[in-house]
């Protein structure tokens, strides 16, 4: 008989219990409230309701199949509080409304010296959305967007608006419309974060003294549009191809006294895009088999090119919108390797030309008033097309280089050994859609 009672209690607790833990995923929130400040959350594999919102500093922690999933009106993680750590969790179905006064994101925060990380976030506008909030860190995060002609639908990978001083360290972001969008943020350093199928791999606007490096673009409509932003150090970053109509891997727009250097620019439409920017230094990049390699508009003064291996591109460089001497293609002394197209000579062996290289073209003409050439530069009548300008008119001066490097041998084998590894990863892992490099704005395929 007493075992008889305690095999009926047990299984009483047991039906009790089941419900409770049903009950504690479905109250979320009621937990997080009823947690003492510092406390830590440990979730089970279950789906947790949000939306929530984090009011005191905390420590939640996930498990490999841990949800919390929104009711798509809202954030789905709101964090008020500082010190508030967020780890190994599935993030979903934030709100989708464009519409609302509110950007909303999977994971917004609004304070500062939080951390968030491993995170997986999918099914939302933003990804991870910061608003006036510094120093905190957000990394090992996987952010994928909709992609597939969505682009122009959803937010962004990460946001970061008046937000200053934050890490945003290897973060996959993959799809969404801007990979990192940057708007009034000033000191936050990205670190080997890796952005794809995106519109703008990185997008900055008004945001001054960032770092950004060792970050790989690919396959974007853009790998990283910088506008009215100065002071940045961009860095052994990887631009590969990023091609579609008007592409590039690199934009400078209106943006003043930046570094780039040791970056590759590989396989994109075009390597860079400047216009309208002043006193920025290129050096020491990889700029190869781009349809034009650099896009230099007159607007833009006191530019400074040197130690780049320039080589392989259909157009090394081309010069539009004018005539402009004020930029200059060698700093003491040392102009730009510029490929086997440009043979040198060398005679007292200091790796310097003997004599400047001066490229005239006249494809600078249709560039300007054609904007589908950029499509057809390669075609065999364009090289009629400049033969026949070349003969009738006075060709324009695209660059002058009065110190020459010599050809370096050798320096592609590791950029296309990472391509080729790049290339056969990805087709391992998603099969044919790969092999379809080329973008058009809203992400479809062309």
């Amino acid at each position: 008989m007493k075992k008889l009672t305690l095999l009926s209690f047990i299984f009483s607790l047991f039906l009790l219990m089941s419900p409770e833990k049903k009950l504690a995923a479905e109250n979320l929130q009621t937990t997080i409230d009823s947690l003492k400040e510092g406390a830590v959350l440990q979730l089970e594999n279950e789906t947790y309701q949000g939306n929530i919102v984090i009011n005191k500093p905390l420590t939640i922690i996930g498990s490999k199949k841990t949800v919390i999933k929104g009711d798509g009106t809202g954030n789905v993680i709101s964090i008020k509080a500082p010190h508030v750590k967020l780890s190994h969790l599935t993030v979903t179905h934030g709100g989708m409304n464009r519409n609302s006064a509110e950007e909303y994101a999977a994971i917004k925060i609004y304070t500062n010296k939080n951390i968030v990380e491993h995170i997986n976030i999918r099914d939302s506008f933003h990804g991870i959305y910061l608003s006036q909030a510094h120093k905190n860190k957000i990394r090992f995060n996987d952010i994928k967007g909709m992609g597939k002609g969505k682009i122009a639908e959803q937010g962004n990978g990460i946001h970061v608006y008046y937000a200053n001083d934050n890490l945003l360290e290897k973060n996959t972001i993959e799809g969404t419309r801007d990979g990192m969008f940057f708007e009034y943020a000033n000191n936050n350093h990205s670190y080997e974060n890796n952005i794809s199928q995106t519109r703008y791999g990185l997008h900055y606007m008004y945001s001054d003294e960032n770092i950004f490096k060792k970050n790989t673009f690919t396959m974007n409509t853009g790998g990283a549009a910088i506008m009215n932003s100065n002071h940045l150090k961009l860095e052994d970053n990887q631009f590969i191809v990023n091609y579609g109509n008007q592409s590039f891997g690199l934009l400078l727009l209106q943006a003043n006294d930046n570094l780039i250097a040791n970056n590759t620019f590989y396989m994109n439409q075009r390597g860079m895009y400047i216009d309208q920017a002043t006193r920025n230094e290129f050096r020491h990049n990889l700029i190869a088999q781009n349809q034009i390699g650099i896009e230099l508009w007159a607007s833009s003064n006191e530019q400074v090119f040197t130690l780049n291996q320039i080589s392989e591109n259909t157009i090394p460089a081309v010069t539009l919108g004018g005539n402009n001497e004020n930029n200059s293609w060698s700093k003491n002394g040392k102009g730009n390797d510029w490929g086997s197209a440009f043979p040198i000579t060398d005679l007292d062996q200091d790796q310097i030309g003997d004599f400047p290289i001066t490229y005239h073209s006249s494809l600078y003409q249709l560039i300007e008033d054609q904007e589908l050439s950029y499509l057809f530069l390669k075609s065999p009548a364009l090289k009629i097309y400049e033969k026949m300008n070349a003969a009738l008119t006075k060709e324009a001066v695209m660059f002058h280089d009065p110190h020459p490097l010599t050809t370096a041998k050798g320096t592609h084998t590791n950029t296309i050994f990472l391509i080729v590894s790049l290339i056969i990863v990805g087709i391992l892992i998603k099969g044919r859609h790969l092999l379809c490099i080329t973008f058009g704005r809203n992400g479809r395929k062309i």
